[in-house]
């Protein structure tokens, strides 16, 4: 399956608070992404919390955004990517 990294701008912040209601809002994006055969590997946060890079497997840029689109989460670029890792070689 295709991998993707998903950047989106959170102006105000994303703000998802760790506790019981965080995990909930978490796994609630993992199953409707499920609804598409879209799967959330992880994100990277930036230190102001306007901006994430997201990791996921999906069958096409199309399901990302659908996806996105039901989670009510903001998409400005896609790009397929594949793993670069320095092990590779050894």
């Amino acid at each position: 399956m295709p991998r993707y990294l998903i950047e989106r701008t959170f102006p105000e912040g994303l703000n998802i608070p760790i506790n019981d209601e965080g995990k909930g809002v978490c796994f609630d994006v993992v199953d409707r992404n499920a609804e598409g055969g879209v799967t959330w590997v992880h994100s990277y946060v930036s230190g102001d919390k306007q901006k994430t890079f997201c990791i996921y497997d999906a069958p096409t840029p199309e399901a990302v955004r659908t996806a996105a689109q039901k989670n009510g989460l903001p998409v400005d670029h896609i790009t397929e990517v594949s793993v670069l890792d320095p092990y590779f070689y050894a």
